[in-house]
């Protein structure tokens, strides 16, 4: 087995900025494993939000290298199993080796991996095209340099109902809405009434995580579905959103790869929650990942590469909020 860490500093086409932070570029991890013909790749992005930097990734991938180079033969499954226990603070570094051991895991066996886990590609939903905050003008500007059938709009300023009204005379695309912890649950349940009748499809995560009680008002009352982002974690959390919200929005760093998403999306519909899968500013490599998992479900916010000047992968591509899959195994993936 050979281990190999490659390190990018991904330039956006513009600033991008939510509500507590603003970046022109982003750095990432690319994890290669080798195991005779076939070479596995994983992605985990760096962020400060979270306390993690791609140094600290390489550092606690380092921690395992052998006992996955003794366990290379078994299930990615098996592996994180058996890696959980000294990766557990560090789950970015987690689903970059977990991305990168499916990866692999499909290409020796010859199979996509969507096929591997019985899955078909029917019915998948559009992923959204983010813009983030800006002002009006330029936010109108890449709505209409980048037409696409559904938006997210990022969101977070005293300004922004009308932003969305402002936006809606542009496009009658549907909009998502996040407002990444900015509103109170007063401005929530306001702000739902109003942007139902604008064409939004729901709101992504608009208390802060440690709302809980607040949130609860705001599942009651609100007009639209709420979804859970930053308060849906880990597969702990979705017990505790399944009381709180309408959905979650997974994303496979935060959780630690593909291993535990599958199990959280198993217990969201346990609980008829609604399931969505999100992305960072990552390459394809990672958005190749998340879209083995489309089949199962509901929404989709894969559009990290589209964000990016140069892609530094081949993949899985979107186009107009469709997944195109290229005719390869594992997750698809390319290093270019």
């Amino acid at each position: 087995m050979k281990l190999e860490f490659f390190k990018y500093k991904l330039e956006l086409k513009e600033k991008f900025t939510i509500s507590h932070t603003s970046r022109e570029f982003q750095e990432t991890l690319i994890v290669a494993i080798s195991e005779g013909d076939y070479t596995g790749y994983g992605e985990a992005t760096a962020t400060s939000y979270y306390g993690v930097s791609v140094e600290q990734m390489i550092s606690a991938i380092k921690k395992v290298e052998s006992i996955v180079e003794e366990n290379i033969q078994r299930s990615p499954e098996v592996i994180w199993e058996l890696t959980y226990p000294i990766l557990k603070e560090d789950l970015f570094a987690q689903c970059a080796l977990d991305i990168a051991l499916h990866d692999l895991h499909g290409k020796r066996n010859t199979i996509p991996l969507y096929k591997m886990w019985g899955l078909k590609l029917k019915g998948l939903p559009l992923s959204n095209y983010t813009i983030g905050i800006d002002s009006v003008e330029k936010m109108t500007a890449k709505i209409k340099d980048f037409p696409w059938p559904l938006y997210k709009i990022k969101l977070g300023t005293k300004e922004d109902v009308q932003i969305i009204k402002e936006l809606r005379k542009h496009t009658n695309s549907v909009f998502r809405v996040d407002a990444n912890g900015a509103w109170s649950a007063e401005e929530t349940v306001l702000n739902s009434e109003l942007l139902k009748v604008l064409n939004v499809e729901f709101i992504e995560q608009p208390l802060a995580p440690n709302m809980e009680h607040e949130m609860k008002e705001v599942f009651e009352k609100s007009a639209l579905p709420i979804i859970a982002d930053e308060s849906c974690l880990v597969e702990t959390d979705v017990v505790k959103c399944s009381r709180i919200f309408h959905g979650i929005n997974i994303k496979l760093t935060k959780c630690g790869g593909l291993t535990p998403a599958k199990r959280m999306i198993t217990e969201a519909r346990k609980r008829n929650l609604k399931v969505m899968m999100g992305c960072m500013t990552e390459s394809s490599v990672g958005i190749s990942a998340i879209a083995q998992l489309l089949p199962l479900l509901d929404y989709v916010d894969m559009d990290g590469a589209l964000l990016l000047k140069n892609d530094i992968a081949n993949g899985v591509k979107i186009k107009n909020g469709k997944a195109e899959f290229p005719k390869r195994n594992g997750t698809g993936v390319e290093l270019l």
